[in-house]
């Protein structure tokens, strides 16, 4: 299968890196609106890959029709917040961004899979979902992946086995919600094996995960978001029916509706096939309602972009 991934930058860039790594798909289109940075590491790639003796091929470009009947996309492309900018001046400018990434998909991949990155995420993929009409199996946050990751690291530094499964739901933000009762050591429930001390502190851990990152490199994460991409690219090319907290539309499932926001997904071929859900404590309910609730003001900025703009 051919996969693009839009945005050449740290995150785009390790990701295609994984791609031909893992042999993942026979073609990886790598766009960028500086095609000369996206040519540099692509070359970078292809002597690589010789190294390791993978196959899959490498295309550079700035030109959206290169992304033809891509079965895959993943959207990377947008912009860090700066200084003296709110966050509202940064939604505006990457909901543009969005914008014309997702009408060039809907020309040029109208079939394929939209996997969206750029931050804030849960805005990002409800704007993405909004914008290219598609089904809402088809637009995909991958956000949760990545904090359940980071929660897994935070349990890890405190027992010796690899025998961990931790899960994050909620928003791809400060606000997420790292669930105890659904985090497994040996498969015992994580508030069975820590006391209430240790487990606040494995949940202001994986919540601190991606500042702490960006307080060392001052820049953002980019090696496990880009693991974590390579995981639901995975689920989805190999049919695997995985159980992945992903950014999903909702309908009334966890009693929200109209809203994108990281949830367990059952992914496979047709991307999010099921909405799973699970029983949360009473404090886990409550936390994602204020999650969700969170989302609110940045979605009217979305709302009352796209009213403007006729969608």
């Amino acid at each position: 299968m051919k996969i693009s991934v839009i945005g050449a930058g740290n995150v785009g860039a390790s990701t295609c890196y994984l791609l031909i790594a893992k042999e993942i798909c026979s073609e990886v289109v790598l766009l960028d609106i500086n095609r000369q940075v996206a040519q540099g590491k692509a070359i970078d790639m292809m002597q690589a890959s010789i190294t390791l003796g993978a196959k899959t091929s490498i295309k550079t470009t700035h030109d959206y029709q290169d992304i033809e009947n891509s079965g895959i996309v993943v959207i990377t492309a947008g912009v860090p917040r700066k200084e003296g900018m709110s966050r509202e001046d940064l939604l505006h400018i990457n909901i543009k961004i969005m914008e014309e990434v997702v009408l060039n998909i809907k020309k040029y991949a109208p079939n394929s899979i939209v996997i969206v990155v750029s931050n804030p995420l849960d805005i990002m993929n409800y704007a993405a979902f909004k914008l290219s009409g598609f089904g809402k199996n088809r637009v995909i946050g991958m956000g949760g992946i990545l904090d359940s990751a980071r929660m897994a690291y935070a349990i890890s530094k405190r027992v010796d086995t690899k025998e961990i499964k931790a899960l994050v739901i909620g928003t791809h933000s400060e606000h997420m919600v790292p669930l105890l009762s659904q985090s497994f050591v040996y498969n015992q429930a994580l508030k069975d094996v820590f006391d209430e001390k240790t487990c606040g502190e494995i949940i202001q851990e994986t919540k601190n995960g991606g500042a702490q990152i960006v307080k060392f490199l001052q820049t953002s994460a980019y090696y496990a978001p880009a693991a974590s991409i390579c995981t639901l690219v995975e689920a989805i090319l190999n049919d695997t029916k995985s159980l992945l907290p992903c950014s999903a539309w909702l309908e009334g499932e966890y009693n929200a509706s109209s809203v994108s926001i990281g949830v367990p997904v059952v992914v496979g071929r047709n991307g999010i096939e099921k909405v799973f859900e699970l029983p949360l404590t009473k404090e886990e309910t409550k936390s994602f309602k204020e999650s969700v609730n969170s989302l609110s003001d940045s979605l009217a900025v979305v709302d009352k972009y796209l009213q403007n703009t006729n969608y």
